[in-house]
This record gives C-alpha cells, sequence and structure tokens, in this order.
C-alpha cells in the first residue's frame, strides 16, 4: 500500500493543514526551511540516521548523518553571520554536486539569506546576468569555476565575497576571495536560527521566458509545506527508503526535491557527482540499494539506448518506485521501464515557477503511458480557452493549462519583473504556457509549450540569449534559434545565421562561431547545428518569424503567413 492511497479519498475535503500538523507547524508561528530539514529531524531522535550517501567521479564516498547536516550546516551559517552577510542577502551556490552544495543550500536557509542556486555549467556571461540581476553579495564555488566568476567580478560591484569551498593554498587568493573548509572548520553545535515565516523569502531560481532574459523565480519558506507532502505521496518516500534525485540542484528539481523533501521527511538520500554512463548509474543503484528513484526522460532515453543486455548485469530488484520530471515522458520510456524494472516510470508535471509537483501519475493508480496524469490532492487545474481563459466545459479539447493560484510552494513574484509576473495569471487562473487535453478520466495529456522556448533534455533554453551570443561574432548578421527533434533530449537547439557581407558560408565558419559562443553559453543552449541562410523569415514590422523556421524542423504546417515580409 503506498503512503497515498486512494484518490478520490484523497481530494476529499483536503486541506495543506494536514502537511502544516505533520511537519508540526503553526500558522503564525516562524517557519525555516534550514531548520525543518536538520534541527527539527535531530530533535526527533533520528540525529544518526544517514542523511546523504555522495560519491565523486572518481568513486571517492562520503556519508553524513543528519547530525552532520545539521551541524556543517550550522557551520555554513555561522559563517555567513560572521562575513556580515544578512537576512535578505542573496548568496549564490556555483558548484558541482559535491556535499557542500547540498549541506550549504541548507546553511544559508538558516541565516535568513535567500539561496540562489545556479548549474555549474554556466559560462561567465550566463552566470554575470543572473548575479548582477540578483545583486547577488556572495557566493560558494570551487577552484575549477572561481576563473568563470573573477572575469566578471569588477562588474558586480555587490559581490563583496567569493568563498572557495576547496581552497588548497597553491595560488594566491584575489580580490574578495576567502577561503571555506566546511570539514576543515569542523560542525558547529549550536546556531540560532533566524526566524523567518511563512512569507519570508527562501530561494531565487532562474529561468528563462519568451523575453529572453532570465527571470528570477522568488519562493518563500512556506513552500515546504507542498513540497513535504508530495514528496510523501508522489515519490511516495517512506521512512526506510534509499531516494535517488538525479536532478542537479542548480535546477529546480534539485532543491525542491533534491533537498528539501527528502531531508524534511528524515529520509537518506545518495548523491553521486559524475556524468552520465548507464554502467556506472546501474552500478550506484545496485552498490546503494536504490529503492525511489527520480529521474528525467532524456536520462531514461539514453539508458534505453544502451540496450536492456547491460541491465542483466546487475541486480536491480532494490528499486520500489521509479518516477520521472521535466519534460513529457514518451509512452514508449514507460512501456520500457515496465518491460526492464517491473515498473512503470511515473511522469510529474511541474515548473520552476510552481514549486511543486502539481498533476502527476500517482503510485498505486492505473498508469495510462504518455499521460502526465491526475492533480494533486489541493490543486485545482484545467484545460483553458487560449482566447477567453475559460475552462473548457468538455473534456478533449486542447487548450492552456490553467492552475488556481494559492498552493505553498507558487511562486511569489519574478525578481525585479512585477510585470511579468502579472502576467502569468489570467481570469483568476496561473497560465502555465503549456497546452494539453485533458480525457474523460480525468488525465491530463500534454501537447506542447505556448512560446518559443526550447526544452532540451528537461532544461529550458532561452533563444534570446543563444541570438545575443551569436550575434556578438564578428561575421553574424543576425540569427533566430529553434529547436528541432532529437531522439535522445525531445528538441535540441538549431541556430538559423545569416553572415555580413564579406564573410561566406564553410564548414570552418561554423566551427569558428561555435568555438567563439561556446565560452558564453552552458552545454545545454550550445546549437547542435547552425544552418547558414540568406534571409530569416520576417514580418512587415521587421519581427522574425521563429515559428516557420520552428515548423519547417518539425514537418509542420506553417499557418498564416499574412503578415510575412515579401510574401
Amino acid at each position: 500500500m503506498s503512503n497515498f492511497g486512494d484518490y478520490e479519498d484523497r481530494i476529499r475535503n483536503f486541506s495543506w493543514s494536514l502537511s502544516e500538523q505533520e511537519l508540526g507547524y503553526q500558522p503564525g508561528q516562524p517557519i525555516n526551511i534550514g531548520a525543518y530539514c536538520s534541527d527539527r529531524i535531530c530533535q526527533q531522535g533520528k540525529g544518526d540516521k544517514i542523511a546523504l550517501i555522495w560519491e565523486g567521479f572518481s568513486g571517492e564516498k562520503k556519508t553524513y548523518t543528519y547530525n552532520d547536516l545539521r551541524r556543517y550546516s550550522n557551520t555554513f551559517a555561522s559563517f555567513l553571520t560572521r562575513s556580515g552577510l544578512k537576512a535578505g542577502d542573496r548568496v549564490c551556490l556555483f558548484m558541482d554536486r559535491i556535499p557542500e552544495l547540498y549541506i550549504g543550500f541548507v546553511g544559508i536557509l538558516k541565516t535568513g539569506a535567500i539561496a540562489q542556486p545556479l548549474f555549474s555549467a554556466f559560462g561567465e556571461d550566463s552566470l554575470f546576468v543572473r548575479l548582477e540581476n540578483a545583486q547577488t553579495s556572495a557566493i560558494f564555488t570551487q577552484k575549477k569555476h572561481v576563473s568563470k566568476v573573477r572575469k566578471i567580478r569588477e562588474k558586480l560591484p555587490h559581490l563583496q565575497h567569493i568563498f572557495i569551498v576547496d581552497y588548497d593554498g597553491k595560488s594566491p587568493l584575489q580580490d574578495r576571495e576567502e577561503a571555506f573548509s566546511m570539514e576543515g572548520l569542523g560542525g558547529v553545535e549550536d546556531y540560532d536560527v533566524y526566524p523567518t515565516y511563512a512569507e519570508s523569502p527562501s530561494v531565487l531560481h532562474y529561468t528563462s521566458g519568451t523575453t529572453g532574459m532570465p527571470k528570477g523565480v522568488q519562493h518563500v519558506h512556506y513552500s515546504l509545506i507542498s513540497q513535504y507532502l508530495t514528496a510523501k505521496w508522489v515519490l511516495d518516500l517512506r521512512d526506510d527508503d534509499l531516494y535517488w534525485c538525479t536532478a542537479d540542484p542548480g535546477w529546480v528539481t534539485g532543491t525542491s526535491y533534491g533537498i528539501i523533501a527528502p531531508f524534511a521527511l528524515g529520509v537518506t538520500q545518495c548523491g553521486l557527482d559524475s556524468g552520465f554512463s548507464a554502467e556506472a548509474w546501474y552500478k550506484f543503484i545496485e552498490k546503494n540499494k536504490v529503492t525511489v528513484w527520480y529521474s528525467a526522460p532524456t536520462a531514461i532515453r539514453s539508458l534505453m539506448k544502451a540496450g536492456d543486455e547491460i541491465i542483466k548485469k546487475f541486480d536491480l530488484s532494490c528499486l520500489r518506485h521509479l518516477a520521472s520530471v521535466g519534460e513529457p515522458l514518451n509512452p514508449e520510456a514507460v512501456n520500457w521501464s515496465i518491460r526492464v524494472f517491473g515498473k512503470p516510470f511515473h511522469d510529474t508535471y511541474w515548473q520552476t515557477e510552481t514549486g511543486c509537483i502539481l498533476i502527476t501519475n500517482f503510485p498505486g493508480m492505473p498508469v495510462k503511458p504518455g499521460s502526465m496524469g491526475r492533480p494533486f490532492p489541493g490543486i485545482t487545474a484545467t484545460v483553458l480557452n487560449p482566447n477567453t481563459h475559460e475552462p473548457y466545459p468538455q473534456p478533449g479539447k486542447i487548450g492552456l493549462i490553467g492552475i488556481k493560484p494559492g498552493w505553498p510552494s507558487m511562486m511569489r513574484g519574478y525578481w525585479q519583473n512585477e510585470e511579468a509576473y502579472k502576467n502569468k495569471f489570467r481570469n483568476g487562473w496561473y497560465l502555465t504556457g503549456d497546452r494539453a487535453r485533458l480525457d474523460s478520466d480525468g488525465y491530463f495529456w500534454f501537447v506542447g509549450r505556448d512560446d518559443d522556448i526550447i526544452n532540451t533534455g528537461g532544461h529550458l533554453v532561452s533563444p534570446f540569449e543563444v541570438e545575443s551570443a551569436l550575434l556578438e561574432h564578428l561575421a553574424v548578421a543576425e540569427s533566430a534559434v529553434v529547436s528541432k527533434p532529437d531522439p535522445i533530449n525531445m528538441e535540441v537547439v538549431k541556430a538559423f545565421v545569416t553572415l555580413k557581407p564579406g564573410y561566406s558560408p564553410s564548414k570552418d565558419m561554423e566551427l569558428d562561431i561555435m568555438n567563439f559562443i561556446r565560452k558564453k553559453l552552458s552545454p545545454l543552449a550550445m546549437p547542435q547545428e547552425i544552418e547558414f541562410v540568406e534571409l530569416l523569415p520576417k514580418t512587415r514590422s521587421g519581427k522574425i518569424m521563429r515559428r516557420i523556421l520552428h515548423a519547417k524542423e518539425w514537418g509542420e504546417e506553417i499557418g498564416d503567413t499574412s503578415t510575412l515580409e515579401n510574401e
């Protein structure tokens, strides 16, 4: 029997107060995610229970108990307080998936500061945009990444502290830099956790929207209420589980369900800091006896590509529950997992802005391969007419996914961008920007995105950001970026480029442009192909019509071209 039980029973008279009661939270009292994820678990007598099992790319292994998590997060918090950081300051985590990333996140929240995790593969340009926008005060990073920070620090007057977590003394520290060794400083037994409240800001995650510039999604400490309960019911996490979330904490899944929820539930989780390899992943699952596995369709398709034979080398009978997040999970992947693991991957749907799972396939409920599942209790979801933003009265029609605002982890705004935040709401509904249809059983079926954002491997890429990098190249006159189909990542980035007079298309030119933008973009945002064209399709007012390029790549109908220049 799963934690969730019967769907109809759960939605009947549901209240988020159930989560509040289980967490011991009284409305109006302080609530600090950092304390709830560490101190609270120790107060329950689970201090000696393993919180994190970590393995590095070289095979190095470390284990931390909940008492270690409590004391080392206090080390981070005490260090930040001594350094003059205060509640509300933005503190960035720019590291690989090392223990300091997970524990530092908890420590930052204990101070009342706002944790700002960023994907460590970002180039300096992407890093600069986000640090400048957030007016970040401090950053924790590693030796291998500090060079990116050094290149941009003079343009970041608010960035007063650069903490290097693995400094070895082989080269001198530079301006604003300071060594920080979590284990070298030792665990701090006592720290007065800052009394944050339900609406106190907690995490700032950056995403990209149709306007191109990254937007900072602001979450609050009350988000814990929905993250805790969704993990318990959807991921079916139990006290004796060994949980593995493969998402990087630079992205929202890696924080909501890779740090906050499992630690708040007091379960043991593991982390692997290495590149993808089917054999390495299966070995990691077998060795650690992983029971609950939360991954992404891109990884699942890569495992499928590796074949079924390799699975026979490992004993994966420990696996009890599988879930997926990041993009639609195609039916073939669900059926494949049933065949090779004896159980399906359960697709889950949510966004950076929502903070928690909204629509999902629940454990114990029939899985319809390819479906997003049904709304979580307490979540009112529907399919809206794109023109009127009214719910369709009958199932079967394709429209916008709309969610009634009010769940605990809903974003409280976009950082310094109130207009973009207001545009996410229409007629009393939060607009996800995705299109779907609803069947007669109440299951949602994903159709596509409602904007130009490219979802490659579950990570969102802004065309504007890629186009901006391309336009910095000396030979590039104009550029347009769209997605193209890909068997592993569903879609990848493709760039269309026109060249300035005096430059000619060639393989060498493509390579030169690729090498130029590689320094500016994260690997996920890199175009997989550049196509040189003489002209880009534009409206008569001069706007590039990306949908025409997209339609050609995907073999779709081009649609109305009445506004096309020279048509």
